[in-house]
């Protein structure tokens, strides 16, 4: 009988994997270990994870450079969650013979977390509810921006700027869009106005959310200008990615209340350091990139990673994922 093949789960803060996905099919054939913590150090992860024929990574938490891919000589299979991840350089680990798969998901569970957290941000829910149960007085301390009326400003209108669009109009909403390469034809077809800049969208807004694909060209799109042109009653979201925004930029702006709060569900580093300055904002809404997590999402994501695994074991992998 062959040894078992070693495989490494990454970034499972939850503990997870096993809850949703059914091992019972080719845990025999494997030695598993989980590593839940994060680690940016390249050389932590290469010396932790040298020994491994198979690692599972959840979404983009630990990034798979050439760098890194170099320096793990038993790698053959990078079973990611998702069907895209910018996070892996896939080219470079074909190059090498290294097979990365991918999942689908399941839900709309991004879509529905962008409401709540947009809707938890403008109506202070989590402030509201730290003071409600602490027996605070007074009984009520702020006062909910309502919707009705208000602009939603989308930077980027793809599938998921559309959607939330969407939602937007049911509460009465007026929605416009801007991203570098929209045009009128498209924001129309998506049902939102179009403006030709980003200095024009954000200064109408009431509420901005993010919805653009992190690139080199998108990196710090939102930068230390933009929060001046934004009005000091507005709200800002980001549930994209948190290197689209100058981090630094937008928490001296949150510090010297340029506007009014932020709902924030992504960071340049994840997990959020525990000393970050954004833990000790009162008018910023903080979840911990819960975006694409669901009960349905896990279910889909870890079933498939099991069977990618399978497939791979067999010979006849599956869900690959091309540069």
């Amino acid at each position: 009988m062959s040894d078992p093949v070693k495989v490494a789960i990454l970034d499972d803060y939850q503990n997870v994997a096993f809850k949703f996905g059914d091992w019972s099919s080719i845990q025999g054939r494997l030695a598993i270990d989980t590593f839940p913590d994060t680690t940016a150090d390249e050389d932590v992860l290469a010396k932790r994870l040298e020994p491994y024929a198979i690692i599972c990574a959840m979404r983009e938490r630990t990034k798979f450079r050439a760098s890194l891919l170099d320096r793990l000589p038993n790698l053959r299979l990078i079973a990611t969650t998702g069907m895209r991840n910018r996070g892996i350089d896939v080219d470079y680990a074909k190059s090498k013979g290294i097979v990365v798969s991918g999942t689908s998901s399941k839900g709309d569970s991004t879509l529905e977390h962008i409401w709540a957290l947009l809707l938890a941000t403008v109506r202070h829910i989590a402030l509201e509810d730290a003071r409600t149960k602490a027996g605070a007085v007074p009984w009520q301390s702020t006062i909910p921006m309502g919707l009705s009326g208000k602009t939603l400003g989308l930077v980027g209108v793809g599938k998921l700027g559309a959607d939330t669009g969407r939602i937007a109009k049911a509460f009465g909403m007026e929605v416009i869009g801007w991203s570098p390469n929209l045009t009128p034809e498209r924001a129309e077809k998506a049902g939102v106005t179009f403006v030709s800049t980003k200095e024009e969208l954000l200064r109408r807004s009431d509420i901005v959310s993010v919805h653009m694909v992190l690139s080199e060209r998108t990196e710090g799109m939102i930068a230390s200008s933009d929060w001046l042109v934004m009005k000091p009653t507005a709200f800002f979201i980001n549930t994209s990615r948190g290197p689209l925004v100058n981090e630094a930029d937008m928490v001296e702006a949150l510090k010297e209340k340029r506007i009014a709060g932020a709902g924030l569900d992504v960071f340049d580093e994840e997990p959020l350091p525990r000393d970050h300055p954004l833990r000790r904002l009162s008018n910023v809404t903080l979840s911990p990139h819960m975006g694409y997590v669901s009960d349905d999402s896990y279910k889909a994501f870890w079933d498939h990673t099991v069977e990618n695994i399978a497939a791979f074991l067999d010979g006849r992998p599956t869900r690959i994922i091309q540069g």
